[in-house]
């Protein structure tokens, strides 16, 4: 593979936890402005993979590279100062601290060349639902009004990619097309999404290109509009 142009370029990479490996020679890359899907069944290394670029578990990698820096040693507060955000799939929002206030944890004062710096005004354009509960304690939302929080926390820390870990995951119906229009929305900010994912609705509304991983072996490449069409390749590594 070659890196070209991309924001981040992943070549190689294997990760265990303790004696068991887990990832096998994954590579994958993401362009600027670009939305990628990583899909798979449950255990397949989707989450695992998000945590080994992020610097949250030891690797080996013939390259891992973001926005040009190698980060294959780096440790995850400085990947993140590089402009990489995480949403994991447990959200990890502070719960006693009210919206506005979990929006500030997150804020990163100096803004991305070439971008606009977030602030909570332009990230309640995006997530409605969190402006008509700006003073509510964090505790006091849903699963899906958590989900939103997290995300629009790590946009506040300026991000020019972010990692998505199983962003609809439990979430009911509504929710999820309210998560797909503020997909959408990144995307029209120039921002980057590589996010893991098992629902085929949300993945093909928001992702121009997929990968599917199966026991932590990339299986398949290619737009995400094809793969909606190809029955055998979903029935075969998704079940679906």
């Amino acid at each position: 593979m070659q890196q070209g142009s991309s924001i981040l370029h992943v070549d190689g990479l294997n990760a265990a936890y303790g004696r068991a490996q887990v990832l096998f020679e994954v590579s994958l890359s993401l362009e600027r402005g670009e939305t990628v899907a990583l899909m798979g069944r449950n255990g397949a290394g989707k989450s695992t993979t998000l945590k080994a670029i992020m610097g949250l578990l030891p690797i080996e990698a013939r390259a891992l590279s973001f926005v040009g820096h190698d980060i294959r040693h780096l440790p995850t507060y400085r990947i993140a100062r590089l402009g990489l955000g995480y949403v994991p799939e447990d959200r990890r929002i502070f719960t006693d601290l009210t919206v506005f206030e979990n929006l500030e944890v997150g804020r990163r004062a100096e803004r991305r060349p070439g971008s606009d710096a977030w602030t909570p005004e332009r990230l309640f354009s995006i997530f409605p639902n969190l402006a008509e509960m700006r003073g509510r304690q964090a505790s006091q939302m849903s699963g899906g009004e958590q989900q939103m929080l997290s995300i629009a926390r790590t946009l506040m820390g300026n991000p020019v990619a972010i990692l998505l870990d199983e962003p609809t995951e439990g979430l009911a119906p509504v929710i999820v097309e309210e998560m797909a229009a503020a997909v959408a929305r990144m995307k029209t900010e120039g921002l980057a999404v590589l996010l893991s994912e098992q629902n085929l609705t949300f993945a093909t509304a928001v992702a121009d290109r997929v990968y599917i991983i199966a026991k932590g072996v990339v299986r398949h490449e290619g737009p995400m509009a094809a793969l909606a069409r190809d029955t055998a390749l979903r029935e075969t590594y998704l079940g679906l």
